[in-house]
C-alpha cells in the first residue's frame, strides 16, 4: 500500500490578506485524509509545520522590498526538511497552505531528490516577480523567480535552484508587465487560459508533459486560484476567467494516469472570502483525482 503524508503549512505571510492560513484547516475538515484513505493509500496528517503569526515577526529593514523575507525563508527552510524527509521514506508527500510562499519549502526539497524532477505550476499567477520588479513586495508572487536564485538570500531554500527547463505553467492569466518580460527572457514553458481556449485542456497537459521531458518525478503545485471564482471563490487574488470545474479535474485525472506525482501543494485556500467550504471541498475533489479516483 502506498503512503501519503499530509503537512499543513499555515502561512499568509508571503501576502497582505489574511485568512489563508486557516487554509490547512478548511482542507482537512473538507475530508482530505479520508478521500485519500479510501483510494487505497495509507495516510498520515503529521500535523501543521511551526508558524509565527505576523504579529509576532519583527520588522526586519532588509525586507522593504519583500515583505516578511527573512521569516518566509526561515520557515520555508523547515518546511523544505519535512518534506525532504517524507521524499526520502519514499511516501508521497502534500503539503497545505497557506499562500504560495510554501513552495519555497516544497519545491526546494523535490529539487533536493537525486531523481530528475519536473514542476508543473498550476495558477492564475507567474509568481515570477523579484523584489525589483514586484508592484506590491508579496512574496507570494515571487515563489518560481526565487527557486531559481532570482531573489535574496533570505529567500533562497535547499541545495539546488530550478531550472527554465524543469517547470512549466498552466491556466497562468494575470501577469504584471515586467513579469511578462522576465517569463519570456527566462524562455519558461507556458500555457495561458488562451492556450487552454484554443486547443483544450487534452492537448494542454501532453504538450505540458512533452515539454517537461523523460522527467523521473513531478512535482504539482496547484493555487486555487487557477479555477475560475465562480468554481472556487475563496481565494485570496481570483482573476475572472480561470479553469472550469470540469478542465481541472481532467487535468489531475491525466497526471494522475501519468503516473509520476510524488509532491504536491495545494494552497490559497481562504476560508473568509469562501462559500461553506466550497473551494477546500473541490480541492479535495482534485486532490483525489490526481491520486486514482475515478468516474468509471
Amino acid at each position: 500500500m502506498k503512503s501519503i503524508c499530509i503537512y499543513g503549512a499555515p502561512m499568509d505571510l508571503g501576502q497582505k490578506r489574511r485568512g489563508v492560513d486557516m487554509g490547512p484547516s478548511a482542507i482537512r475538515y473538507a475530508g482530505l485524509q479520508d478521500r485519500l484513505a479510501k483510494l487505497g493509500y495509507n495516510v498520515t496528517d503529521h500535523g501543521n509545520i511551526s508558524v509565527p503569526v505576523l504579529e509576532q515577526i519583527e520588522p526586519n529593514p532588509l525586507d522593504e522590498r519583500a515583505y516578511n523575507a527573512h521569516a518566509i525563508g526561515q520557515i520555508c527552510t523547515s518546511i523544505h526538511d519535512h518534506m525532504l524527509q517524507v521524499i526520502t521514506d519514499g511516501s508521497i508527500g502534500i503539503c497545505l497552505g497557506g499562500d504560495h510562499s510554501i513552495a519555497l519549502g516544497t519545491v526546494a526539497a523535490a529539487l533536493d531528490r537525486p531523481q530528475k524532477v519536473g514542476v508543473l505550476w498550476i495558477d492564475a499567477h507567474g509568481d515570477f516577480n523579484t523584489p525589483e520588479t514586484s508592484p506590491s513586495g508579496n512574496v507570494h508572487g515571487m515563489v518560481v523567480a526565487a527557486l531559481m536564485g532570482k531573489c535574496p538570500p533570505a529567500l533562497t531554500v535547499g541545495n539546488q535552484r530550478l531550472r527554465p527547463d524543469q517547470i512549466v505553467f498552466i491556466g497562468i492569466r494575470d501577469l504584471d508587465p515586467e513579469e511578462k518580460r522576465a517569463m519570456r527572457e527566462a524562455g519558461v514553458k507556458v500555457f495561458t487560459m488562451r492556450d487552454i481556449d484554443e486547443n483544450g485542456m487534452a492537448t494542454v497537459v501532453s504538450a505540458a508533459l512533452n515539454a517537461l521531458g523523460n522527467v523521473d518525478v513531478l512535482h504539482v503545485s496547484l493555487d486555487m486560484d487557477a479555477l475560475d471564482p465562480r468554481h472556487a471563490p475563496g481565494v485570496g487574488t481570483p482573476v475572472p476567467g480561470g479553469l472550469t470545474y470540469r478542465e481541472a479535474h481532467l487535468l489531475l485525472e491525466m497526471l494522475a494516469d501519468d503516473g509520476r506525482t510524488r509532491t504536491l501543494d495545494i494552497v490559497e485556500v481562504n476560508p473568509i472570502l469562501d462559500n461553506n467550504n466550497r473551494t477546500a471541498r473541490i480541492a479535495v475533489e482534485l486532490a483525489a483525482s490526481l491520486f486514482g479516483q475515478r468516474i468509471l
